[in-house]
């Protein structure tokens, strides 16, 4: 059984991965202003929570040491937290742009910096970060998002490299089009369904799809420093 910390636990994404990971380990989510969602998961499932700002680094060190020394180790963290934001460039404040950064790619820095000196400790470990397929294409009117998740794609790749003798494997996913309200409420459905006509497999993916592959990259331990496209064929 390994322990498996997950950070934004309460999303759609975040509750799949949670339900995938529950039903055979120890599985600590965080959430960050979700309480009352937090509960009901894990008054579902047999997991545990914690309240952690992935973008606050206090917040997240007391987090990371206080599973530690509940659990003694991390085996898998999965970067799943973050937040999206629709709107023209021109549009995009500094305070939008610096909030962006701040939640989806210091926010990986962050939680993952504070998990892998117990990995390199033990030599063994499993990082697998959630990124989009907006960070592999980039998406008009999300510029601040595409490059924050380009970015975790960049941070993805050469810490496999860094960490790879530690015994340490360190991936991504790239999510497409998901039936998550990231996607169902801040898109139009005019827009929902042109995402859709665009991906090859002509629907939008489920959260327990995302949530398999992490599993199997956090599983394979000869897979590191690769993206994984759950997209349907999107942008093939």
């Amino acid at each position: 059984m390994s322990t498996v910390l997950i950070t934004g636990g309460t999303g759609a994404i975040g509750a799949a991965l949670t339900e995938e990971f529950a039903r055979t380990d120890d599985v600590i989510f965080t959430y960050n202003s979700n309480k009352e969602q937090a509960r009901s998961l894990m008054g579902k499932l047999n997991c545990f929570c914690a309240p952690m700002d992935v973008s606050d680094i206090n917040s997240v060190n007391n987090t990371v040491r206080n599973v530690l020394c509940e659990f003694g180790h991390i085996d898998i963290l999965v970067n799943n937290a973050g937040i999206s934001l629709i709107k023209p460039f021109l549009d995009t404040s500094y305070e939008n742009w610096r909030r962006m950064i701040d939640v989806d790619l210091t926010g990986v820095f962050n939680v993952t910096r504070a998990v892998a000196p117990s990995m390199v400790s033990r030599k063994s470990g499993a990082v697998v970060n959630v990124s989009s397929v907006w960070g592999v294409y980039g998406a008009s009117c999300e510029v601040a998002y595409s490059a924050a998740k380009a970015g975790v794609i960049g941070f993805t790749k050469a810490l496999a490299k860094e960490l790879g003798l530690s015994g340490i494997t360190v991936n991504a996913v790239a999510p497409g089009v998901i039936d998550s309200p990231m996607n169902t409420v801040d898109l139009t459905e005019e827009e929902l369904a042109e995402l859709v006509g665009e991906t090859p497999v002509n629907r939008l993916g489920k959260p327990s799809e995302v949530a398999k592959a992490v599993r199997a990259l956090a599983e394979n331990r000869f897979i590191t420093g690769q993206v994984l496209g759950v997209d349907g064929g999107f942008g093939g």
